[in-house]
C-alpha cells in the first residue's frame, strides 16, 4: 500500500533526526597522540581503555586501544577488560542547617566542605541547600551626604532614629546602627580651598561644619539614645560641584571593619542617601590626583586622611570590596539621580535603589522595602576559581532563573524557607588538590569545594616481569608491553642492536626521509633518538622534536619562563606569548567600566588585539563601522512603536542586542539619532554602545513625528477637476487638430481653383430640346 503525502513528510522527518539529532549526541573519543592508558583517559571524557591482551591486530599501533565504550565493545573488547575512571563525591563537613538564631553562629548553608575527585571533562552534580535564619542580626550603617544640598534631609534624619530602630527591631531582635558622613575631596575643584570656605564653606549666617571628604560619626550600636544624640551633632557642610565622593565614603566603610564595627554574623547594610552623582576612578585628575585607589583602610581620628591624596575608586574596586566584605548598598536618592544609581546597582550584585522624598521622610519605608527585595532574592556564586574549571549552577526553587555558569537565583525566598541548587563542575585538566568556594552574596556562610583529577589508569596488572605476552622479556601495563631492558618491540620481540630488515627500516622514514631525521637509530621499526651537543634528546616519532631551537626573549630561550618542547615554548603559569615574554595580566586591557576590551576583542600580553575594525588601545572606537543610527533603526521601530519589517520578530531579532527604554526627554546627552521609519514619520532616539560588538541600550522618545494625512474630500475633488479639465483640454485639442486640417483643404482648393481656366466653347455632347410644352398657368413670375 503506498504511503499517502503526509506519511512521506513524517517518515522524511523521522529519518533526518535520527541520523542528525541522535549522532550528535552520541559520545566521541578525539584521539590525539596515544602512548599509554593514562594518555587515553586524558584525552577526553569519553575515551576509555581497552587492556584486553591481543586487542590490536598485527601492525596496529597501541593507540587503538582508545575509543568510546561503545566502540570498543563493538570491536571485540570484553566490557570487564574496559579501564575507564569514575567521578568521586564525598561530603567532609555538613552541619545541619539552623532553625533560628541564637548566640552560636547559626548554619545557613551545607554542606560545609566537599571533596571532589574528577575525570577531566566529565561533569558531576551534588546539592546545596540554604535557609535564612529567622531573626538574623542586621548591622545598618546610615551613610549620609552633608552637602549644602541636603540641609533639610539631615534635619529629618535627626527625629527618625526611634522610627529606624522600630522598623530593624521588626526584623530581627538584633539590630545594630551606625552612622557616617561625607561630601567630596578637599581640593578644587571639588571644593573652595580658600582657608575661610574650608573652615565654613555655608553662607555667614548658617550654621555648618568645615569641609571635609568622609567622616565615621558612630560605630555600629544597638541603643538608640546614643544615635539620636550623634545624629543631632553633625551640621550641614559645603563643596562647589555636583557630584559627591560617595564611593571614597563607601570604601572605607566597607574596608574598615573593625572601625565601623561590623559583626562576624549579621546582614551588613550600607544606605546611602544624597541628591548627587558620584565621582568615581579618573575624575581625581581634574585635581592633580594621580595614585589609583589602593582599597585599604585609612581612617585616623574617625576622618578618611587618604582622601586628596588618593583617587576615588572604581566601581569595579567598590563592588568587589562589598562582594568580598558581604555588605549590601541601599541607595536612597532623590528623583532626579535615579537611574544614575540605577545603573550603578546592575554593577553592584546585591543592590537595591530607592527614591526619597524631597525631604527624606520616607527614608524608614525605603529601607524596609528595601531590605525585604534584597533578603528574599538568593544569590549564590564563587569565589577563586581554579583555571580550566567550569561550574553551572540550577537553582530548585519556585521563582529561579535559567541555569547559569556564573550564579544561581531564587527569588521571593521567605525567612525560614529552605532552598536549594544543583551544583554541576567540571574540570577540563589535569590538576592536585585545587580549591574554592561557593557561598550566598552578602550571607558568610561558605562551602569549600577540594578538587583533584583522576588522569591515571589503575589496571591492577600481575607483577610478573617476564610475562609470555611479551615473550618474557618484560611485563604487562594495562595490555600492552613494558619491555626489560634491553629489548624494544611491539612484544618485545627486539634485542637492541639486531638489525631489522628494510622492511622495518622503511617505518622510521618520514616521507621517504632520511631514517629518523638523521637524528636517531631505527631499532625493531621504532626511532631511537640520539642525544643533542647539550645532552638533551631528540624526540618524537621520527626524531623529528628538540628541546632547543625556540623562540627566544632578552637573550634567553623562551624568555626564561618556559620550557621549549619541539619547538613551541610551553610557558610557565603567569606567563603567556611566544616566547612566554609576557605576564598574564589584563591590566592594561581593562576600562573604566572594568571589562576586557569593552568585550571586542581578546587581551594578549596585557594588550588588547581587536576584532575588526575597532580600535587600539582598548577597541572602544570602530573605524569603518556602519552609522548605529541607521542599523539599529528597524529594531528601534518594532521594539518602540511596535511596527516596521521586524514586528513579526522583533524579540528574537532585536532584543538579544538593544535594550530600551522609551522616555519624555533625553537625560544625560550622548550619540543622538533622528531617522525616518517605515510610515514616514521620524523617530527621535539615543544610543549608548555598551559592551560587546552589538550591544546598545537605547532611549527612545514616546512620541514620534509624523506627516498628517491628506484629505480625502480635497483630493477627490481635485481628481474630478483635474480629469474634467484634461477631457475639456483634449477635446479643444482635437476641434483645433479637425480646424486646422480643414482650414489647409479649404486653403488648398482655393488654390487650385485659382488655376483653373474653365472653357468658352459649348460642350459637344449638349444637344437642345426637340420639344417644347409651354405650361399655360406659368405666369413668367
Amino acid at each position: 500500500m503506498l504511503l499517502d503525502m503526509d506519511q512521506c513528510l513524517l517518515f522524511v522527518l523521522l529519518l533526518m533526526m535520527g541520523r542528525n539529532g541522535l549522532c550528535q549526541q552520541g559520545q566521541v573519543c578525539s584521539k590525539s597522540v596515544i602512548n599509554s592508558c593514562g594518555d587515553c583517559i586524558r584525552s577526553g571524557p569519553y575515551c576509555v581503555w581497552c587492556k584486553q591482551l591481543n586487542f590490536t591486530k598485527a601492525g596496529e599501533q597501541e593507540a587503538a586501544r582508545c575509543d568510546t565504550q561503545a566502540q570498543l565493545i563493538e570491536r571485540g573488547c570484553k566490557r570487564d577488560e574496559i579501564i575507564s575512571p569514575k567521578n568521586n563525591l564525598s561530603i567532609v563537613q555538613e552541619h545541619p542547617l539552623s532553625v533560628s538564631f541564637n548566640q552560636q553562629e547559626p548554619v545557613q548553608l551545607t554542606p560545609q566542605k566537599i571533596s571532589l575527585k574528577l575525570r577531566p571533562g566529565l561533569s558531576t552534580t551534588f546539592s546545596v541547600s540554604f535557609k535564612r535564619v529567622q531573626g538574623y542580626p542586621v548591622d545598618l550603617y546610615y551613610l549620609m551626604d552633608l552637602s549644602y544640598s541636603m540641609k533639610d534631609d539631615l534635619e529629618n534624619i535627626k527625629e527618625l532614629g526611634k522610627d529606624l530602630f522600630a522598623a530593624l527591631n521588626s526584623i530581627t531582635g538584633h539590630a545594630q546602627i551606625g552612622f557616617g558622613a561625607f561630601v567630596d575631596k578637599t581640593a578644587l575643584p571639588y571644593t573652595n580651598t580658600n582657608e575661610k570656605k574650608l573652615q565654613k564653606p555655608c553662607d555667614e549666617n548658617q550654621q555648618c561644619q568645615a569641609a571635609f571628604g568622609y567622616r565615621h560619626v558612630l560605630s555600629m550600636t544597638p541603643r538608640e539614645d546614643e544615635f539620636k544624640k550623634k545624629v543631632t551633632e553633625q551640621f550641614i557642610s559645603g563643596n562647589l560641584d555636583s557630584p559627591e565622593g560617595s564611593l571614597d565614603a563607601m570604601m572605607q566603610a566597607a574596608v574598615c571593619g573593625n572601625k565601623i564595627g561590623w559583626r562576624n554574623s549579621s546582614t551588613r547594610l550600607i544606605v546611602l542617601t544624597t541628591d548627587a552623582g558620584f565621582h568615581m576612578a579618573g575624575d581625581g585628575k581634574l585635581a592633580g590626583i594621580l595614585e589609583p585607589n589602593d582599597e585599604y583602610c585609612h581612617m585616623e581620628n574617625n576622618l578618611y586622611t587618604k582622601s586628596i591624596e588618593m583617587d576615588y575608586p572604581s566601581v569595579g574596586q567598590l563592588a568587589m570590596q562589598l562582594e568580598k566584605n558581604n555588605i549590601q548598598p541601599i541607595f536612597a536618592v532623590t528623583k532626579n539621580v535615579e537611574t544614575v544609581y540605577k545603573e550603578l546597582s546592575k554593577m553592584i550584585p546585591k543592590s537595591e535603589v530607592g527614591v526619597l522624598s524631597s525631604d527624606s521622610k520616607n527614608v524608614v519605608h525605603l529601607i524596609e522595602s528595601a531590605y525585604n527585595r534584597l533578603s528574599s532574592k538568593v544569590t549564590v556564586t564563587h569565589d577563586n576559581l581554579p583555571d580550566n574549571v567550569r561550574v553551572v549552577y540550577t537553582p530548585q526553587c519556585k521563582h529561579a532563573g535559567l541555569p547559569a555558569e556564573n550564579e544561581g537565583v531564587c527569588d521571593n525566598v521567605k525567612a525560614g524557607q529552605e532552598i536549594s541548587f544543583n551544583v554541576t563542575v567540571t574540570a577540563y585538566s589535569c590538576m592536585t588538590d585545587k580549591s574554592f568556594t561557593i557561598r550566598p552574596l552578602g550571607i558568610k556562610d561558605t562551602l569549600t569545594v577540594t578538587l583533584s583529577t583522576n588522569c591515571e589508569c589503575e589496571c591492577e596488572d600481575p607483577q610478573d616481569k617476564s610475562h609470555p605476552h611479551c615473550k618474557g622479556k618484560g611485563k604487562v601495563s594495562c595490555g600492552i608491553c613494558s619491555c626489560s631492558e634491553g629489548f624494544v618491540g611491539q612484544f618485545c620481540e627486539c634485542s637492541i642492536g639486531d638489525r631489522d630488515e628494510r622492511s622495518l627500516q622503511a617505518s622510521c622514514q618520514r616521507h621517504n626521509d632520511t631514517e629518523c631525521e638523521g637524528r636517531g637509530d631505527c631499532v625493531c621499526g621504532r626511532c631511537q633518538c640520539h642525544t643533542t651537543e647539550s645532552g638533551n634528546s631528540y624526540h618524537g616519532d621520527f626524531c623529528e622534536c628538540d628541546d632547543e631551537h625556540c623562540e627566544k626573549f632578552q637573550n634567553k630561550l623562551c624568555g626564561g619562563n618556559g620550557k621549549c618542547n619541539c619547538g613551541t615554548c610551553k610557558c610557565n603559569p603567569g606567563y603567556e606569548g611566544s616566547a612566554c615574554q609576557c605576564k598574564v595580566s589584563e591590566e592594561g586591557c581593562r576600562t573604566l567600566n572594568n571589562t576586557v576590551c569593552y568585550g571586542r576583542g581578546t587581551c594578549k600580553c596585557n594588550r588588547c588585539e581587536c576584532k575588526e575594525g575597532y580600535q587600539r588601545p582598548q577597541c572602544k572606537i570602530c573605524l569603518g563601522c556602519s552609522d548605529p543610527c541607521q542599523t539599529k533603526l528597524n529594531c528601534i521601530e518594532c521594539l518602540g512603536f511596535d511596527s516596521g519589517p521586524f514586528k513579526k520578530n522583533c524579540s528574537v531579532a532585536c532584543s538579544q542586542s538593544i535594550y530600551h527604554e522609551m522616555v519624555d526627554q533625553f537625560t544625560i546627552p550622548t550619540r543622538q539619532c533622528q531617522q525616518k521609519d517605515t510610515k514616514g514619520c521620524w523617530i527621535k532616539f539615543k544610543l549608548d554602545q555598551l559592551v560587546g560588538e552589538d550591544n546598545y541600550r537605547a532611549e527612545i522618545l514616546k512620541q514620534r513625528d509624523c506627516p498628517e494625512p491628506p484629505s480625502v474630500t480635497a483630493i477627490i475633488g481635485g481628481s474630478i477637476a483635474s480629469v474634467a479639465f484634461i477631457g475639456i483640454l483634449l477635446l479643444m485639442l482635437i476641434k483645433l487638430l479637425i480646424y486646422m486640417k480643414d482650414l489647409k483643404e479649404f486653403r488648398k482648393f482655393e488654390n487650385e481653383k485659382k488655376k483653373s481656366k474653365w472653357a468658352e466653347a459649348d460642350n459637344p455632347l449638349f444637344q437642345n430640346a426637340t420639344t417644347t410644352v409651354t405650361n399655360p398657368t406659368f405666369t413668367g413670375e
